[in-house]
């Protein structure tokens, strides 16, 4: 029964129908895709320069308008000149009033006058005196003072006696009363050193030493010098009668027993 139901199967037109419509499929995606290719719309260049652009700064306020200024009426003050007014405001700077000098008046003018004057007026005119006033005396200068009485002349002061007196010239050296024959080392004799050692001393007034520094001489001799010199005395130095201070050089010499 279904056997008379069922169509025959057409087997020769299945195969090119399917590859029409498969061409056809790929002609119409082909063309869509083709399409954006071959018709390009250009970019808005003018809104993208607009946009990039930083817009215009506001145009700057107007200036305010003029104040005009306002008339003050100061009224004037009335100054009283026998009483003492507090200032209100101090001033900043101190004006200096400087005297105008009075014009000079030659001998022939002075004889002659001022048109107006007094007879017997002063040379000048006299400060707030007025044209045709009675003429007053005026007094005139004071005398000039005594001259003081001279003094006698008062002695040259004597010169001052220097605290510590040199050797040479006018004044003498120092005479040695005691002086202390110094030890030989035992180094410098044994390494058979021998010399002078130069001393720079000051003697004070009772002929004792109480300064001393070492000139020259060879550092193992120096030692046995000061110590030495430092026990001697000396006779003392007078200058007008008083005795002083005096510097000097002492020599101390060492030698070896040949």
């Amino acid at each position: 029964m279904f056997e008379q139901v069922l169509l025959p199967a057409r087997q020769g037109r299945k195969k090119w129908t399917v590859a029409l419509a498969l061409l056809g499929q790929l002609l119409v995606v082909g063309t869509l895709m083709a399409i954006p290719v071959l018709f390009v719309q250009p970019l808005p260049m003018s809104d993208l320069t607009s946009m990039l652009v930083a817009p215009p700064p506001p145009p700057p306020p107007p200036p305010p308008a003029p104040v005009a200024p306002r008339a003050t009426h100061v009224a004037p003050r009335h100054f009283d000149s026998g009483a003492l007014v507090q200032p209100h405001v101090i001033p900043k700077t101190t004006q200096m009033i400087q005297d105008l000098p009075q014009p000079s008046i030659s001998a022939t003018e002075a004889a002659a006058g001022v048109p107006g004057g007094v007879a017997g007026g002063q040379v000048g005119g006299v400060l707030g005196g007025i044209l045709g006033a009675v003429s007053t005396a005026t007094p005139g200068p004071p005398p000039p003072p005594p001259p003081p009485p001279v003094q006698a002349a008062a002695p040259p002061p004597k010169p001052a006696t220097p605290d510590i007196l040199r050797v040479g010239g006018s004044v003498e050296s120092a005479q040695v009363l005691t002086a202390t024959a110094p030890a030989y080392p035992v180094i410098a004799k044994s390494a058979r050193v021998q010399g002078t050692v130069r001393l720079d001393a000051v003697i004070g007034a009772d002929g004792h030493i109480e300064d001393l520094k070492l000139v020259s001489g060879n550092p193992l001799l120096v030692e046995a010098a000061m110590k030495a010199v430092k026990q001697w005395t000396y006779r003392p130095t007078y200058l007008n009668g008083k005795p002083v201070r005096v510097a000097t050089q002492i020599d101390v010499h060492f030698q070896l027993n040949s």
